[in-house]
């Protein structure tokens, strides 16, 4: 956990740490990333690390913006060193136990698409077919979750989620996990949403669990008429 010359990079070169089709959507973000940059760098030298690690700060925007076509929206990401990888809810291959949010969302996919529970916490082959993993802020202090709220991170999520509703003709559907994310409800315009509670275990039982957010996804995206996302990884290693 570290800074690691975010901030620097940032004020240089935007293109080095996200997809080149993203550029023109966080653009006018740029003095915002920077002074988050800032931010990080005081809190490091203040002796408050925080998470993830700075080069995966913004991992949610390498898949390309015309790729995406499922948007998951979370809070900010797990507050246990070592777990969060800048995708929303995803952790590396070799994190054992799994956070109890995803547990959560792996029993609601077995539930729901009858698949296999997936061996391992890594959700990049989801991404690799244009799921976007996105929270709403998009680091947090080592041991407290939601400690970077109101630090700028909402500005850029924003800016983000309304680049992938101006797209002209191309496929979304947004799934909002809990309140954080369902803030983000009016800049969706026409956008079909799949809202419930988040699956932290605070309150997968007020109306996640039971809630088919996967099957439901496939159904509104072959409605829109793109392609259905295979969410089984049980498949893939």
């Amino acid at each position: 956990m570290g800074v690691g010359g975010y901030g620097h990079a940032v004020a240089q070169s935007l293109e080095d740490l996200v997809h080149p089709t993203w550029v023109p959507v966080l653009e006018g973000q740029r003095e915002t990333l920077t002074a988050l940059g800032d931010f990080l760098r005081a809190e490091g030298a203040a002796g408050r690390p925080w998470l993830p690690a700075g080069d995966v700060i913004l991992r949610a925007f390498a898949t390309p913006i015309d790729d995406v076509r499922v948007l998951i929206v979370g809070q900010d990401p797990y507050p246990t060193p070592g777990h969060p990888i800048g995708m929303s809810f995803a952790v590396a291959p070799d994190v054992r136990p799994l956070p109890r949010s995803l547990q959560n969302i792996y029993r609601e996919l077995v539930d729901d698409l009858h698949v296999e529970r997936p061996p391992h916490g890594d959700l990049s082959p989801w991404c690799a077919q244009g799921v976007m993993l996105l929270n709403r802020v998009l680091t947090v202090q080592a041991g407290e979750s939601g400690s970077h709220r109101g630090k700028g991170w909402e500005q850029i999520t924003e800016a983000a989620i309304r680049g992938l509703v101006d797209r002209i003709d191309a496929p979304l559907v947004a799934v909002l996990w809990g309140r954080d994310a369902q803030s983000l409800t009016p800049l969706l315009g026409d956008t079909p949403i799949i809202a419930t509670a988040h699956p932290s275990p605070m309150s997968a039982d007020r109306g996640f669990f039971g809630s088919r957010p996967f099957s439901r996804a496939n159904q509104l995206l072959e409605e829109l008429g793109a392609d259905p996302v295979d969410w089984d990884l049980s498949t893939h290693p």
